[in-house]
């Protein structure tokens, strides 16, 4: 290999980046790299096994069918190197370092923090980093160790475990029905005043068992699911949302669940980390931890 004033190794993590990202730029910044610099890099790491890794055009960066298949050797390789200097450093023998964890926001203030809390308190040579946001979160980019996601998952390679699974449920308060009636189909929404969320689950088609879709009018809109939950409870409206945002209020009689008998299948519930096996020790043992408490409860 040419002389670059990067490794081998070195080059190809630029490449995994690259194939990642789609970009050159991208993949410089990411790697606190000047662009001039990835660009010797893979030229000389292309040289050096004689192949062509991309196809580049003004728009676009990617993969050669040779540039494919020496991806997954690529980071199959860097895989094991980290998992090498991860043992020999002794990061997988205790948990240490940040551990970053995202969810949703009620549910990571609900469930989650409680769980880090408990993590943390076991393993003082860790620190923790939350980040709940009701908006999807690109693990790798923000740099999150593991997520607990609400809902079907994409194909993404990462490692997921299933740790139970959660309603969305059409709700509303006593007070509500007494003056508006209580909606016996689907359909019947259309006839009803409705707050809902422009969040995660903001879409304006309401989906059903048996393949039943409402379009809904919102009388309420907003941007987060408290707003919409505290109009059902004030009696102005129905909502939707997941079962665990409402379940104090349905304990106690303040709001009453209705279409139950026409709700789709429950949302499955995961803890997601990018790096499956290779995982090191904090990541490891957060995800014993988060999964152990979360199918208890």
């Amino acid at each position: 290999m040419r002389e670059t004033g990067v490794d081998r190794w070195q080059a190809m993590r630029i490449f995994v980046k690259v194939a990642e990202t789609g970009s050159f730029a991208a993949s410089a910044r990411q790697l606190h790299m000047s662009p001039p610099a990835v660009t010797r890099a893979i030229a000389a790491l292309e040289d050096a096994i004689g192949a062509r890794l991309f196809v580049r055009t003004t728009r676009s960066v990617k993969l050669t069918e040779p540039g494919r298949r020496y991806l997954e050797d690529c980071k199959r390789i860097l895989a094991d190197i980290v998992e090498a200097e991860a043992a020999a450093a002794g990061s997988y023998a205790a948990p240490s370092g940040t551990l970053a964890i995202t969810a949703s926001v009620l549910f990571g203030q609900m469930y989650v923090l409680p769980i880090l809390h408990e993590f943390l308190k076991r393993h003082p040579a860790v620190n923790g980093r939350v980040l709940f946001v009701d908006r999807p979160v690109n693990l790798v980019d923000e740099g999150i160790d593991v997520a607990i996601r609400i809902g079907r998952l994409p194909d993404s390679g990462f490692a997921a475990i299933q740790v139970g699974t959660m309603r969305r449920v059409v709700c509303g308060a006593p007070a509500y029905f007494q003056q508006y009636g209580v909606p016996g189909t689907p359909a019947d929404l259309k006839g009803h005043r409705i707050a809902a969320s422009t969040g995660a689950w903001g879409s304006p088609e309401w989906r059903f068992a048996g393949d039943q879709r409402v379009t809904i009018q919102n009388w309420l809109q907003s941007n987060n699911n408290e707003v919409a939950i505290a109009t059902a409870l004030a009696g102005l409206a129905l909502t939707r949302v997941l079962h665990y945002q409402v379940e104090p209020a349905l304990r106690d009689g303040r709001l009453r669940i209705v279409l139950a008998e026409h709700e789709e299948s429950p949302l499955p519930i995961h803890v997601l980390y990018p790096e499956g096996r290779q995982a090191p020790a904090k990541v490891r043992a957060f995800v014993d931890l988060a999964v152990a408490m979360l199918r208890g409860k």
